[in-house]
């Protein structure tokens, strides 16, 4: 019988030999951490919570380094076992006491199995089709040298530590697999990690790490049928048996579990009912049992019910997510953790030892290596890819860990070497990552097609770019829009919204500008006529989904060239897209969150965009005075950068401070302007019948982030429902207040900043002006740009003219500029009543006319406003200054290119 079943067994007749306890507990003197036969689940619960805290606090420190959980998993146990915390006094016999382990054990077990599951639900064969050949190619010879070399190595290995009475035969066939088996589920989250997913590279690895670990799970059952068997006729029974059971669940199964799908409408959502997850949880569990009295490991039941789950329209990503933490993160890691427990590294006490453990690492990797690499060079790929396709197919992982544990379990390893397979498995996955990234930087990789879908240009204007009829170069026409959840959809609805010229059409042959007649009709009735302008408004939305070590998020990053025509974030926007005549072009990424700035930066300079947008929705301040307009004076009870950047979707609470870096890290990162726009209330239709196009205003300091602020202030009037109020704030000598530092004042060390104004704590973008001459000439463009639009006698073009007649121009001295912005904009938000108030801003967090420091110190007490200083960070002074009070306006913070 198999050794899941024996443990359920086990288990059972422990149960059943419990008689009724009396009612103790700790108050009657009872130790939790005694182990009781009777009632094991205290030190179950007490083993688990160590184990999970060990495993998290490691992967914690080796995910900086792009290690797998796998790692931390082990390691956590090479640490609880005898190698480490075993050699302290009675800590083995009274955490982890053998006769407990049978119960940690079957948990593992059942984890194990429903892991397998999930593996099973990555492998898609039609990744083989692509590239198939060399795939083909890879995977054989990855695999036919390295169990050739493995069975070689296995020779000495046997006659130097194993015993006699363990088969010669079965141990060369154990140690042939071990050596010659990728890890294909630790794979996939290594080329995700890396960014090698989309590359030629990847596709090929990927395509052979499916066909290498199909048949190494293969020859494993074949090696676990034999050592089960008591003679040759019994194991021919097993690999019958075992070969019609996968025809069985293959076929028919599969084929009626698809019909359930169908006729239940999972398969349609993508969604499973709870029918669907009763019965996949039956199969999974039924499957496992099978496989495991026929004398095949339970996990192979597992493994082969994934196979069978369809992929279609997201219905495997769902039912992962629905499994998928509580087996990672529960019973997962109590499996890894026994192997570690198993692991004792003291036993290689010796040079033979050691000599020999050397020896496993240097075949197992180069036996992938050259057979791998050499094959990938045959088929044209340069040495480079060849060398980081050899070493990813060199990795092993949990599948390395899961093969050594059935071998330990049969007998046929020792603890001994064990122990040295166990160490060479932990060598060879630790060094993939780094060795991948130095043999394969980023510089010299070939994309085999990113998940890019371009929009097709509208009105037969180009999809990019100015006409030629425009001569106002500051405008810009193509944007980049990050867009990570759902919540910011209308702010990005809005902002774009914004950024069209639109007219309303009455009497369209009175009109002198032209529109698509026929396109126009086919939009619903109800939506008014809008004509355009002939510039034309490109948006590259790029959708990002966090990579995390769910195998959710591996699946997600595996199919992100068809999730890119499905996702519902980017399916509405791209209907927004088609009923307002723009277009949009779609991206997805599927990345860690610390590389999402990155990612942003790389797409604006890929897709060649002129600014990033960042959008972000946000309910109205309850501290308003008035629920529409105009920002309060009356101090917030609370601290508006929590509700600022609080996400309440009912499934995620992002904490401000994670937030603000993240923006910070665009800013700092991005090749192109930025700019973040926080939406409290644009969005929201006060008419109920038209657009609640808004009231600008902008206070202009000077510095190059003011100067793209007025510049985008120009273009977005050129909308005819939107006007605007620029005020040139300048300081005069100061009254009551305490003196105020200029830009010059600031002593910034200059070991502090990088070049691009990195700090070594956080990137940043903040750097103070080198000498006066670098503000003289930044006051002189500011004059020369401030006299460009507010003189009689300046050419514009007939669009830029038409929105200056809707921008009101006035000047400020004051010496107190940030309490004289605010009365300002509270006034004008009075004058303009009708129109929900917008403050443009300027981050001025580079080349910065002069510090607000001391003035903001100052609003922040007199608002009982704590906002720390991530708020002044992200935001810039000016905008905290309208966040400080509780203005209740829409921001837009604007950042210049550097």
């Amino acid at each position: 019988m198999g050794e899941f079943s024996t443990q359920v067994i086990t288990v059972a007749h422990g149960f059943v030999r419990r008689a009724a306890p009396a009612q103790a507990g700790v108050f009657s003197g009872l130790n939790p951490a005694t182990y009781n036969p009777n009632d094991p689940f205290v030190l179950w619960v007490i083993q688990t919570v160590i184990i999970i805290g060990m495993t998290q606090t490691l992967a914690l420190f080796l995910s900086r380094i792009r290690q797998p959980r796998v790692i931390a998993e082990v390691i956590a146990g090479v640490l609880l076992g005898p190698t480490v915390m075993g050699r302290i006094p009675n800590f083995t016999a009274t955490i982890f006491p053998p006769s407990s382990l049978p119960f940690l054990g079957l948990t593992s077990t059942i984890g194990l199995v429903f892991f397998l599951f999930l593996v099973g639900l990555e492998i898609d064969t039609k990744i083989i089709k692509r590239n198939a050949k060399a795939a083909a190619a890879i995977s054989v010879t990855g695999l036919v040298l390295p169990l050739g070399l493995g069975a070689a190595l296995a020779v000495p290995l046997y006659n130097e530590f194993v015993d006699p009475g363990v088969n010669r035969g079965y141990f060369i066939l154990f140690v042939a697999v071990a050596v010659g088996i990728t890890a294909f589920p630790v794979l996939c989250r290594i080329l995700t990690e890396v960014k090698l997913l989309d590359t030629t590279v990847g596709v090929v690895v990927l395509s052979a790490g499916v066909g290498n670990d199909v048949v190494g799970w293969v020859l494993l059952a074949l090696t676990v049928a034999l050592v089960n068997a008591s003679n040759g006729l019994t194991a021919l029974y097993i690999l019958l048996t075992g070969i019609g059971y996968v025809i069985f669940l293959l076929v028919p199964v599969k084929w009626a579990f698809r019909w359930v799908a169908k006729r239940t409408g999972s398969l349609e959502r993508g969604e499973p009912t709870a029918m669907m997850m009763t019965l996949t949880l039956f199969i999974v569990l039924i499957s496992a049992f099978f496989t495991d009295i026929i004398g095949i490991h339970a996990i192979f039941g597992g493994f082969l019910a994934g196979l069978i789950i369809p992929k279609d329209n997201g219905f495997a990503i769902s039912l992962v997510e629905k499994l998928e933490d509580i087996i990672g993160l529960l019973f997962l890691p109590q499996y890894f953790v026994l192997s570690g427990l198993r692991t004792n590294l003291g036993l290689l006490d010796n040079g033979v030892t050691w000599g020999y453990t050397i020896l496993i690492c240097v075949v197992a990797f180069f036996a992938k290596f050259i057979g791998c690499a050499g094959s990938a060079k045959a088929f044209g790929f340069n040495l480079r890819e060849s060398g980081a396709i050899g070493s990813l197919m060199a990795c092993k992982g949990l599948v390395e860990l899961i093969v050594l544990n059935v071998g330990l379990s049969a007998h046929i390893l020792d603890t001994r070497v064990f122990s040295m397979f166990v160490l060479h498995a932990l060598v060879l996955t630790f060094i993939t990552t780094p060795l991948t990234i130095w043999i394969y930087p980023a510089r010299v990789r070939v994309h085999a097609g990113a998940a890019f879908e371009k929009a097709q240009p509208i009105h037969g204007q180009p999809a990019g770019g100015l006409p030629s009829s425009t001569t106002d170069d500051s405008i810009k026409t193509k944007f980049a829009l990050v867009l990570e959840n759902i919540e910011q959809l209308p702010a990005a609805m809005t902002f774009t919204q914004l950024l069209q010229t639109p007219l309303l059409a009455t009497n369209s042959s009175a009109s002198s500008i032209a529109y698509d007649e026929k396109r126009a009709t086919e939009l619903p009735p109800s939506l008014p006529i809008v004509q355009t302008r002939s510039r034309a408004i490109v948006v590259d939305a790029l959708r990002l989904i966090e990579l995390t070590e769910r195998t959710s998020a591996v699946l997600k990053s595996q199919v992100a060239g068809s999730l890119v025509h499905n996702d519902p974030v980017l399916s509405v926007f791209r209907t927004f897209g088609r009923l307002n005549r723009f277009p949009v072009s779609a991206s997805l990424a599927v990345v860690s969150h610390d590389e999402f700035s990155t990612n942003i930066a790389d797409h604006a300079r890929e897709s060649g965009s002129q600014m990033v947008i960042v959008p972000w929705s946000l309910p109205v301040s309850p501290s308003s005075d008035d629920p529409t307009h105009g920002p309060s004076s009356v101090p917030a009870p609370y601290n508006p950068f929590d509700a600022l950047f609080y996400r309440a979707s009912g499934r995620e609470h992002v904490s401000p401070v994670v937030y603000s870096q993240l923006v910070r890290k665009i800013f700092a990162h991005s090749p192109t302007d930025v700019a973040l726009f926080v939406d409290r209330g644009l969005s929201v239709d006060s008419n109920a019948t038209t657009t609640a196009y808004p009231h600008i205003f902008l206070p202009f300091f000077g510095g190059p982030d003011d100067r793209l602020a007025l510049t985008f202030v120009v273009q977005l009037c050129a909308n005819e429902a939107i006007s605007a109020t620029v005020v040139r704030i300048r300081r005069v000598e100061k009254d009551d207040l305490s003196p105020v530092n200029t830009i010059e004042d600031i002593k910034v060390p200059e070991s502090n900043f990088l070049s691009h104004g990195h700090t070594l704590m956080f990137p940043d973008t903040l750097y103070g002006q080198r000498d006066t001459q670098t503000r003289i000439q930044s006051d002189t463009v500011d004059n020369i740009l401030w006299d460009r639009f507010t003189s009689s006698t300046s050419q514009h073009t007939a669009e830029t003219a038409s929105a200056l007649s809707r921008i009101s121009f006035e000047e400020e001295h004051t010496a107190r500029p940030l309490h004289s912005m605010l009365d300002m904009a509270t006034a004008d938000a009075k004058r303009n009543s009708s129109k929900p108030p917008f403050v443009v801003a300027g981050r001025s967090r580079r080349m910065a006319v002069e510090s607000h420091d001391v003035e903001l110190r100052q609003l922040l007490s007199e608002h009982n406003a704590s906002l720390g200083s991530e708020a002044p960070k992200t935001f810039g002074e000016v905008a905290t200054a309208f966040v400080a009070t509780g203005a209740n306006v829409s921001l837009l913070v604007v950042q210049a290119s550097p």
